[in-house]
């Protein structure tokens, strides 16, 4: 008992304070984006988001009682039960939205696997980074670590969900960065994501944006020249590599190092290209033009961007919303939620809002400090990446600044899979953070 009073003296409660204003405010405007311009009510999603709520929080506090040191030893097994599940659910699961990403349960209800899977994937790279913190090689040790996260990130990529699966690229560098994995390793990482992301979009972007495609560029997407391109770069890397071997000089080392990103990215590109749907990598690029997809995404953009700026400074006032009452602005109560807030509430809501994530965020970064162990920050790191990604992305998506991934707002979208699994992170990272001295 006395072991559970100091547990509870050492939790930092403003975070969860935080998080239910939070989740307040979603349940409030899930409630109003159910409204009509004519007062009646079409949607009972706010009556779910209540339960989802109080059953998170329910969550959050049993997750602050795991130690995770005691589970330590657990954490493969956790990580490998969850992509059998992610396995199941590509064969077997249900349809929503052109995704295979949900198992359903009874009636309407079903779980998103993907969602949980985050939190798995955290536990389990902390406890190899701990494993692995005194492995004589940092490059083996950049492999299995970035293993670790690319399988669940390829089978959620083939439901095809790709902003769930973009989720674990923050994940993974937050972790990795405070796990001590090479920054050398990390830069190549995100220079080749970068690379690979370009060349992805670039024939829609030159197709849909640029007025007069340039004919060089086209080498790098068009076939058979772009497979030209990807045996020069490879051939390059051999050549690159022989001759620093035998020659020792850093000018090899360096031409090396750089067609490799480039022969990585390229040849992400080409699986990139083959697998995500035009819709897909169209949405990635229409906040640079709405006018491309006037029907589609760029209308989404176009309807968010009118509701926030139509809310001005302090809002039209709580169910007050046009662009969302009218029905005007899509899945309004997931990916479109921060839209609803700042037309009813103005710029000053959207600031609280902001305040709130903030707040989190900064709580979670002085856990990251105090923490002793590299799991424990690890860990914490990757919840901290997850929530930052999200509202990042949703905020500027609702904003038009970020491309249409379709994530959630954490906390207030609609939704139980993410609010219960981001809760369970955040149980976690403060029952880390509640015995910082132990971990």
């Amino acid at each position: 008992m006395a072991t559970l009073r100091n547990l509870a003296k050492a939790i930092d409660w403003t975070i969860i304070l935080a998080i239910s204003i939070l989740m307040v405010i979603g349940i409030l405007f899930i409630y109003s984006s159910g409204v009509t311009s004519a007062g009646d009510i079409v949607s009972a999603e706010y009556t779910k988001q209540i339960v989802w709520s109080i059953t998170g929080l329910a969550l959050l506090l049993a997750a602050i009682l795991v130690d995770t040191k005691r589970i330590f030893d657990y954490m493969p097994l956790i990580y490998g039960f969850f992509i059998a599940i992610l396995v199941y659910t590509r064969v077997f699961g249900k349809v929503v939205n052109g995704a295979r990403s949900w198992i359903g349960l009874f009636g309407d209800y079903g779980i998103q696997p993907s969602e949980f899977m985050k939190i798995a994937t955290a536990l389990f790279l902390a406890y190899y980074l701990e494993k692995s913190s005194h492995e004589s090689s940092s490059f083996k040790r950049f492999i299995a670590s970035f293993s670790i996260v690319a399988l669940p990130m390829g089978l959620i990529l083939i439901q095809p969900d790709f902003g769930t699966a973009l989720v674990f690229v923050p994940l993974y560098l937050a972790m990795a960065y405070i796990g001590g994995i090479n920054r050398r390793y990390l830069l190549s990482f995100i220079l080749t994501g970068g690379i690979a992301i370009i060349l992805t979009v670039m024939p829609l972007w030159q197709q849909l944006i640029v007025a007069k495609p340039s004919i060089l560029l086209r080498i790098l997407y068009e076939k058979p020249y772009i497979y030209y391109a990807l045996f020069i770069l490879a051939f390059t890397v051999v050549l690159s590599l022989l001759g620093y071997r035998f020659f020792k000089r850093k000018y090899y080392y360096w031409t090396a190092y750089a067609s490799m990103i480039s022969t990585l990215g390229l040849g992400f590109s080409i699986v990139g290209q083959h697998f995500l749907k035009e819709y897909q990598v169209k949405r990635l690029i229409v906040f640079l033009d709405p006018s491309i997809d006037p029907l589609g995404s760029g209308w989404n953009i176009l309807q968010s961007i009118t509701a926030i700026g139509s809310g001005g400074v302090s809002g039209k006032g709580f169910l007050q919303g046009t662009q969302s009452h009218y029905r005007y602005l899509p899945q309004q109560s997931t990916d479109f939620i921060f839209s609803i807030i700042s037309e009813e509430l103005g710029f000053l809501g959207g600031i609280i809002v902001f305040a709130l994530f903030f707040y989190i965020l900064l709580r979670l970064t002085l856990s990251i400090r105090n923490v002793r162990s590299v799991s424990s920050a690890s860990f914490v790191a990757g919840i901290f990446s997850i929530i930052l990604f999200h509202f990042t992305i949703n905020a500027g998506m609702a904003m038009g600044v970020m491309p249409i991934t379709g994530i959630p707002l954490l906390f207030l979208s609609y939704g139980g899979s993410s609010l219960w699994a981001i809760c369970i992170g955040v149980g976690l990272s403060l029952g880390i953070g509640a015995r910082r001295y132990d971990s």
